[in-house]
C-alpha cells in the first residue's frame, strides 16, 4: 500500500471527526506536527474555550467512545487497509510525550511575546487534562491475542475498550463492532460492512459545507460497489445541490465565465426565448443597432 493511499483515508477519517465535532466545544486539527522532524499525529480534539457562542446541541450526540472527551485527546486512526498493532500504541504514547511538551513551549513563546516576567515557571498541563484513542475499523485480533486478559477492559458500549497499555490507559474503538444507531453514522461510514455504510450514509448530518469535495471522494473511493451505486450518486447530487445552492450570484457568473463559449451558448438555448428577452434591460438596447433595438422593443411589448 502507498503512502499516499494511506495518507487519504487518514485524512478523510479526519475530515469526517471535523464535521462532526462543527458546534460543539471541541474543535479538530489533523496531522499534528510535533517535531522539527515530522511526527504527524493523526487527529487532536481540542477543547474551545470561547465554545459557547457556536454550540450546536445536536452536534452534542457523539458516537460511542467520545464521550469521555477532556481538553486535549490525542487519536491515531488504522483504515480497513491497516491493523492496530502495538507499534501504533506505542506512537501514539510518543505523540503523546511530544504533544504535552508542544504546549509548553507555544505557552512559554506566548509568555516572552507578552512580556511575562514569570514564563519560567511555565509547566506541562496534567495528565487529565488529555485521553488517548486508538481507533481501528477492523478488530486487531494479532494485537488482543499478545495482551494479558487484564489489560482490556469493555465498556457498556459495543466496540468500545478501555487499554491499559503500559502506565497508559487508551480507549479503544472498533468501527466494526459498535452499536447500531444514528450517533453512530460517522463511524459506520468507515466500516467494512456495506450495510452498515449504507445506513451511516442515511443517517450521516453534514454540518458544514466546507469538507463536501473530500466527502466526496471518500464515498466514491470506499463504496465503489454495484449495490451502492444509486446510493453514492444520490449522496453526491443532493451535495452538490446544497453547495450550488449556496453559492452567491458573483460566484455563479464566475463559473459561468469560465465555461467555454460552446458550453454557455447550449445552456442559454435551453432558456425560452420568452424568458431570454425578459432578461433584456430597455436602457441597455440604446447601444444596438436601431433596426434590432426597435424589433426587440416590439418582442418585449408583446410579452408585457
Amino acid at each position: 500500500m502507498s503512502q499516499a493511499k494511506r495518507i487519504d483515508w487518514h485524512r478523510w477519517f479526519g475530515i469526517g471527526l471535523t464535521e462532526h465535532f462543527h458546534g460543539t466545544p471541541w474543535r479538530v486539527e489533523l496531522e499534528k506536527e510535533l517535531a522539527l522532524k515530522r511526527q504527524l499525529l493523526d487527529v487532536v480534539i481540542i477543547e474551545q474555550a470561547d465554545s459557547e457562542a457556536t454550540l450546536d446541541p445536536a452536534a452534542l450526540d457523539l458516537p460511542d467512545g467520545l464521550e469521555n472527551l477532556r481538553a486535549h485527546n490525542l487519536l491515531t486512526y488504522k483504515s480497513h487497509q491497516e491493523a492496530l498493532d502495538a507499534w501504533a500504541l506505542d506512537e501514539l504514547i510518543g505523540h503523546y510525550v511530544n504533544y504535552r511538551k508542544l504546549l509548553v513551549a507555544q505557552q512559554s513563546d506566548t509568555s516572552a511575546a507578552e512580556g511575562d516576567a514569570n514564563n519560567n515557571q511555565t509547566h506541562l498541563l496534567p495528565e487529565a487534562a488529555f485521553q488517548l484513542y486508538a481507533v481501528a475499523t477492523r478488530e486487531p485480533l494479532k494485537l488482543l491475542r499478545q495482551l494479558p486478559a487484564s489489560a482490556l477492559q469493555p465498556t457498556d458500549l459495543p466496540g468500545v475498550h478501555d487499554l491499559k497499555w503500559g502506565l497508559r490507559q487508551i480507549r479503544l474503538i472498533v468501527l466494526d463492532a459498535v452499536a447500531d444507531t444514528p450517533r453512530n453514522a460517522l463511524w459506520e461510514i468507515f466500516s467494512t460492512n456495506v450495510e452498515r455504510v449504507r445506513q451511516g450514509l442515511r443517517h450521516y448530518h453534514r454540518r458544514s459545507t466546507a469538507s463536501q469535495d473530500l466527502l466526496y471522494r471518500l464515498i466514491l473511493n470506499r463504496l465503489g460497489l454495484p449495490a451502492m451505486t444509486y446510493t453514492v450518486e444520490d449522496f453526491i447530487r443532493e451535495s452538490r445541490e446544497e453547495f450550488i445552492a449556496d453559492l452567491t450570484p458573483e460566484e455563479r457568473r464566475a463559473i459561468v465565465n469560465e465555461m467555454p463559449f460552446e458550453e454557455r451558448r447550449a445552456m442559454l438555448e435551453q432558456i425560452p426565448l420568452e424568458e431570454r428577452l425578459r432578461s433584456l434591460d430597455l436602457d441597455q438596447l440604446q447601444a444596438l443597432d436601431p433596426e434590432v433595438g426597435t424589433m426587440l422593443r416590439k418582442l418585449l411589448s408583446k410579452l408585457e
